[in-house]
């Protein structure tokens, strides 16, 4: 029978100020690039063709049967990069939660913050070395990249709690998130100034470049924007001292304990679950629709980097909007209507015509309205259901399934891209997510939930 839990009403958290929680908008700023100028347009696109031309298809077809064979197994070109996205969410599954452990234990938090900002960037400036046929460098890329961008994002996130109290952090969390959108819209914004004027038309080798170096352009922007927030931030002792001296082995232990303890929490493992179904549905979205635009839609780059900048400055206003209606009605009521909203995104994308560039930069338009808020406020209200001092190892297995870190959705994709050939038939497959994630976030009383957790629960839920 698990132990109840009563509300601790004991002491705020130190009072933060108005320059540190700039500092820590600031690396949602520095990171966005790699989220949006990486995964959202170009990597998919760009990998995929390298994959294709290993596979033996010729540059610029407009379709490819290929196959590759990594370690030995039969890929079709199409997938491998769907594949490598759970690959690399299965790896993570196994990094987050110990990197965030290690967090809660350690007195140098910006240390670590800047280990994995700066070996994320790293990897992804090494992109300028994916030429011809390196599928297999670009893939190992792509694999420290991402897992390194989730550790970075696990420490990040366990500021927050540390930022404000439980009445701020809906609005911490939005403005973060919306000066992200900005961030990231505006290194978009140059690629595509630099596309647009540097493509060739006729020459596919020179838009397979420009797409290689708009990568590493956001490596770049991560590590210089990331040394702001490690000056800026301010160092906190941790919640408990390592026994040892050693702050990673008794992270790893401490996560052990954690892993034990967790059923005396089951209502925030049920808002947990909730989240990883639906957000693994917004991620697979976000992550694939640049490759649904060119190979489904057949859409040129420079409309699939319009809309996505068109979907970034929207993300920027959605964000601090949904974060204004959650004040009125509550964060876990406004996520709710946002999954909502998901819902009929999916049967709109769906229906697009090919080769329309309106219709899908409309249906953009609609994702920048609701995705920054549904990401921001369910990160908020995640940390309401954290017990004070496991924010770290909490939001390890929160990342598990936040930006670029899905795994079932491009699994799912990827399966069913490879039986049926239609990109259309792997996006409708999403719907399970979104339907089944509102059902479950909708059965979490939530006000329980943050009770449970030993926090005060926020006036407006």
């Amino acid at each position: 029978m698990a132990e109840t839990v009563t509300p601790d009403v004991a002491t705020p958290p130190p009072a933060s100020t108005a320059r540190e929680r700039r500092g820590w908008y600031l690396y949602d700023w520095a990171n966005s690039a790699f989220q949006t100028t990486v995964i959202t347009v170009f990597l998919g696109p760009f990998l995929t063709t390298v994959t294709e031309l290993a596979a033996g298809c010729e540059l610029g077809a407009d379709t490819c049967d290929g196959y590759v064979h990594p370690l030995g197994i039969r890929v079709a070109a199409g997938s491998y990069y769907p594949y490598l996205i759970s690959l690399s969410v299965f790896l993570t599954v196994f990094v987050l939660p110990v990197v965030g452990a290690v967090a809660d234990r350690s007195a140098h938090k910006k240390r670590l913050l800047g280990a994995a900002a700066f070996t994320g960037a790293g990897a992804t400036i090494a992109f300028a070395f994916v030429t011809g046929e390196r599928y297999l460098l670009g893939g190992a890329l792509f694999l420290v990249a991402n897992i390194a961008f989730g550790a970075a994002v696990v420490v990040y996130n366990s500021f927050l709690p540390q930022l404000g109290g439980p009445d701020e952090r809906d609005g911490i969390s939005s403005r973060g998130w919306a000066i992200g959108y900005l961030g990231g819209g505006l290194l978009l914004a140059a690629n595509l100034v630099a596309v647009t004027m540097l493509t060739e038309e006729g020459n596919p080798q020179r838009t397979l470049d420009l797409a290689r170096w708009s990568i590493v352009s956001a490596g770049l922007w991560w590590a210089v924007f990331t040394l702001v927030p490690l000056r800026w931030l301010r160092e906190r002792p941790p919640a408990a001292a390592s026994a040892g001296g050693n702050v990673l082995t008794d992270g790893f232990r401490q996560l052990g304990r954690t892993l034990r303890e967790v059923k005396a929490y089951p209502l925030t493992l049920f808002f947990l679950l909730a989240f990883l179904v639906y957000n693994d549905g917004i991620q697979t979205v976000i992550t694939l629709a640049s490759q649904y635009g060119t190979e489904e839609l057949k859409l040129g780059q420079s409309t699939l980097i319009t809309t996505i900048l068109l979907v970034q400055f929207l993300a920027f206003g959605g964000a601090l909007a949904l974060g204004a209606l959650a004040r009125r009605i509550g964060a876990w009521k406004t996520v709710l209507l946002s999954l909502v909203l998901w819902t009929g995104v999916i049967v709109a994308a769906f229906r697009l015509p090919a080769e329309a560039p309106l219709p899908f930069m409309i249906l953009g338009g609609c994702i920048g309205l609701v995705l920054g808020g549904s990401q921001a406020l369910s990160r908020s209200l995640f940390s309401q259901l954290i017990p004070a001092g496991k924010e770290g190892e909490y939001y390890g297995f929160y990342e598990i399934s936040d930006k670029g870190t899905s795994w079932l959705g491009p699994l799912a994709f990827g399966l069913v891209f490879q039986l049926t050939a239609s990109y259309r038939v792997g996006l409708v497959s999403l719907l399970i997510f979104f339907v089944v994630g509102f059902a479950l976030l909708a059965a979490v009383p939530i006000r329980r939930a943050i009770v449970a957790a030993g926090n005060t629960p926020p006036k407006v839920l």
